[in-house]
């Protein structure tokens, strides 16, 4: 099909689909993902954990659908802003668009935390590691640094991927050698392993809730490749088939390293046992001298990297996201600008790196407790727009479901089962956190993480009346098909026969 939209001035056809992949598979940092949210898991559900995160994938695995359906239409940086508004308004995109920065600055944040500790572990300096000046110097420097990859042009920010998804694979390539052979010599603590680890059944249904729950985010991340649609080789396919690769990737490296965690250091709940309370926020680092020796060094780098690589990848999607939302102005134009020599979207670049950095040395400076509610309250975010995806994907192909089975199955069924699951996903995630005793801070008689979602979202909202009364976007939305490759320079009259790229519904579906 030959593309009759013009570029938004990003460096299109710089990336292809085993470099998206990488990059979808970077984002959700899977090393780092593991060590801190397996624990957690297994004290839910013990040794029903690999169905968990089976099962958490369930509704990722949906909402990937959703996605490639509405890209392979429309291929656009602005992914969940843009779908949200053509389906259901310019309200509607905007708030799922803030979904994605809101998200996407408090992941940096707490995943740079990560990254500058696990530095200095590494390093063996446990006095620095846990020095909070040293820190926040240690995480602005790497996001200043992580900022002008992004900035620099998108092949430095692949190969960069390449680099530490590489690095992470490797350290569970040792990991997983390290416990066949205490399997093999009989040093191991865990039990011989069970297909009954496979079946829900076995679990409590509260607990397993509660599991998948804590699963599902763990996947978070893959969609960052989507968002790099109007840069890749061609916008139309690769961007939704590396979702679905990055997102199948994850879910059989987390299963496989879980059933070996599982054999090797069993759910218990003392020493080195998974469901070690003192242990649930790193499970592997209790156990790296044992099992690897002198190699041990290589998980706390691995994690380190992991978390480093997840932060690069963060502000791909946000600055995106803020870049088309200035683009077709439901921002202010100079977020919209290009680099006119790197071809990426400096401004927007530069403002979620500052943001950023902002944001973590203030939350550390406050309270460390309140920075790690901040992921938790990300969730909010993340389920919010994920689901308007989802049911975006029904509206917006409303008029051509029944033309065909695979388009019932793919534009109806997939995305109707991924949007009710994301809404019950948002609602529950919502009710729980109403408990003062949810998470580490309380507030107003209530949990720190619940104010802190519906704070961010009320912020939303405020920004949302005042970029809103500053131009009508309902011509870029309402019954027509945006231009998605360039910078649409739309006259002051929105005159939609003026505008160049603009085409109609009609002739948008007529398109071979």
């Amino acid at each position: 099909m030959a593309d009759n939209f013009q570029q938004k001035g990003l460096a299109a056809g710089r990336l292809g689909l085993a470099s998206s992949t990488v990059i979808g598979v970077a984002s959700t940092a899977p090393m780092y993902s593991l060590a801190a949210s397996l624990g957690f898991i297994v004290i839910a559900v013990g040794y029903q954990a690999p169905i968990a995160l089976i099962l958490g994938f369930v509704p990722m695995l949906l909402t990937a659908l959703a996605y490639r359906e509405l890209n392979e239409e429309v291929p656009d940086s602005g992914t969940v802003f843009t779908w949200g508004a053509k389906a259901f308004g310019p309200q509607t995109g905007w708030i799922a668009g803030w979904g994605v920065i809101v998200a996407g600055v408090f992941a940096m944040a707490n995943q740079t935390q990560i990254a500058a500790l696990y530095f200095w572990l590494f390093l063996g300096r446990d006095d620095l590691a846990h020095s909070k000046p040293v820190l926040i110097l240690t995480g602005v420097a790497i996001i200043g640094l992580t900022t002008w990859i992004s900035y620099r042009n998108i092949e430095a920010g692949s190969v960069t991927q390449w680099l530490l998804v590489g690095l992470q694979y490797l350290a569970m390539a040792l990991l997983a050698a390290g416990i066949f052979a205490a399997l093999s010599s009989g040093g191991a603590q865990g039990e011989a392993f069970d297909l009954s680890w496979f079946n829900p059944v076995e679990a409590d249904f509260n607990s397993l809730i509660q599991a998948i729950l804590i699963a599902i985010f763990i996947y978070w991340g893959w969609d960052t490749c989507l968002a790099m649609s109007e840069e890749t080789k061609d916008p139309h396919k690769t961007p939704g088939r590396a979702a679905l690769l990055s997102s199948s990737i994850l879910v059989v490296t987390y299963v496989f390293v879980t059933v070996l965690a599982l054999a090797y250091a069993g759910a218990g709940t003392e020493g080195i046992g998974l469901a070690n309370p003192e242990n649930s926020d790193d499970v592997f680092t209790p156990f790296k001298d044992a099992l690897l020796g002198s190699w041990g060094w290589a998980l706390l780098l691995a994690v380190s990297v992991s978390a480093l690589a997840t932060c690069q990848t963060t502000i791909l999607p946000s600055s995106r996201g803020i870049f088309a939302m200035a683009v077709y102005r439901a921002l202010p134009a100079k977020f919209g600008d290009v680099h006119p020599r790197f071809k990426t979207p400096r401004t927007a670049t530069v403002y979620m790196g500052i943001s950023s950095a902002l944001f973590y040395g203030l939350m550390t400076l406050i309270s460390e407790n309140m920075l790690a509610d901040t992921i938790e309250a990300s969730s909010v975010a993340v389920a919010l727009y994920y689901a308007i995806s989802s049911f975006a994907c029904i509206r917006y192909f409303r008029g051509r479901i029944f033309t065909s089975a695979r388009n019932v199955f793919f534009r109806l069924v997939c995305p109707l089962a991924g949007g009710l699951l994301m809404t019950a996903i948002l609602l529950v995630s919502l009710y729980n956190m109403l408990d003062p005793e949810y998470g580490a801070t309380q507030i107003l008689g209530t949990s720190g993480v619940f104010v802190t979602a519906v704070v961010s979202f009320a912020l939303g909202f405020v920004l949302m009346l005042i970029c809103m009364g500053q131009a009508d976007l309902r011509p870029f939305f309402e019954g027509r098909s945006l231009n998605m490759q360039t910078r649409v320079k739309v006259p002051e009259t929105h005159d939609l026969q003026e505008v160049p790229g603009l085409v109609s519904e009609q002739s948008a579906q007529d398109r071979p």
